[in-house]
């Protein structure tokens, strides 16, 4: 693969970033990869396992010269970040993130950059319950989608980087930036508040069982609740920038499972019989779209 952009910048070192990073240096598709976190703990964890060509100690030095600059922070960073970095991007440059949430990300971003910069926001849809730089891995984003939402930006800036994300593996394709929010509010968003509020409801009744909620975790429970390890600080920030459609499916949900109360309530079998039947076809299809699996966590861009 030849090189598609000759200096990419990652602002954040996360489980994303760190997986970016690997990935490009597999890939071949950029020249240098230079990095910053605002921690100087996780620029250190970094520059130990030599995750980018260079770990910066200001934004504004990891954005100098750079093609592609990437926001791999929490959503609710990102306007702060836009504005620090703007002063100091190469002309042409591309700006562009890996939030869950795009709307609130196009608002608090857009406004910030100079017209000589193209915004082409960006979600991959990958990742595990891990954080920080030594989590990443170059196989994270094979086989999973990618999402652009570039409204009015250049083709040519949008076209490079579908064929960049691309290279690291991903399916790509493009969405308007409120449906993707319903869409994520649905495939995500809600499921992430689910699994965390499962946990809460163990750790209540943990103490009246003497522990053996916990103890005795069955396998559905544990693989229900896997995405409760998330990141706090970014879940937290996507509630809060996605609130409306999160709500929206939350409040189908509930009346969902309104409805399969009032079954085992009354002891309609055919009803859950028939409920259960068309949510495992649902389910088969995810399988069959090969969506059901993450790729191995190789840990610092090799196995182990």
């Amino acid at each position: 693969m030849s090189v598609i952009y000759d200096r990419v910048a990652l602002i954040g070192l996360g489980h994303i970033a760190s997986s970016m990073c690997w990935g490009m240096k597999a890939a071949g598709v950029a020249g240098e990869v230079t990095g910053y976190a605002r921690s100087s703990d996780t620029r250190n964890a970094a520059r130990e396992i030599g995750l980018c060509d260079r770990v910066c100690d200001s934004a504004a030095a990891a954005v100098e010269g750079a093609d592609l600059v990437v926001l791999c922070v929490p959503v609710g960073a990102m306007g702060a970040v836009a504005k620090e970095i703007a002063p100091h991007l190469k002309s042409g440059a591309t700006v562009s993130d890996v939030g869950s949430v795009k709307r609130a990300v196009i608002d608090a971003v857009a406004p910030h950059l100079p017209e000589a910069v193209h915004f082409v926001p960006a979600h991959p849809l990958a990742g595990t319950e891990q954080s920080g730089p030594t989590s990443g891995f170059a196989e994270l984003f094979h086989n999973r989608w990618c999402l652009l939402t570039p409204e009015a930006a250049d083709r040519t800036a949008t076209a490079k980087l579908r064929q960049f994300w691309e290279a690291l593996g991903s399916n790509v394709d493009e969405m308007d930036a409120d449906h993707h929010d319903l869409v994520l509010a649905v495939t995500s968003h809600a499921p992430h508040l689910i699994a965390y509020t499962m946990v809460g409801v163990a750790d209540d009744l943990q103490r009246v069982t003497e522990n053996e909620v916990i103890q005795f975790s069955a396998t559905g429970f544990r693989d229900f609740t896997r995405i409760a390890a998330s990141d706090p600080t970014m879940w937290r920030d996507v509630f809060l920038n996605n609130k409306d459609a999160t709500l929206e499916i939350l409040g189908r949900f509930t009346e969902e499972l309104f409805a399969l109360q009032r079954a085992i309530r009354q002891g309609d079998g055919d009803h859950l019989h028939d409920y259960f039947t068309r949510t495992r076809a649902i389910r088969r299809g995810i399988v069959e779209a090969g969506q059901d699996t993450a790729a191995p966590n190789f840990g610092r861009g090799g196995p182990e």
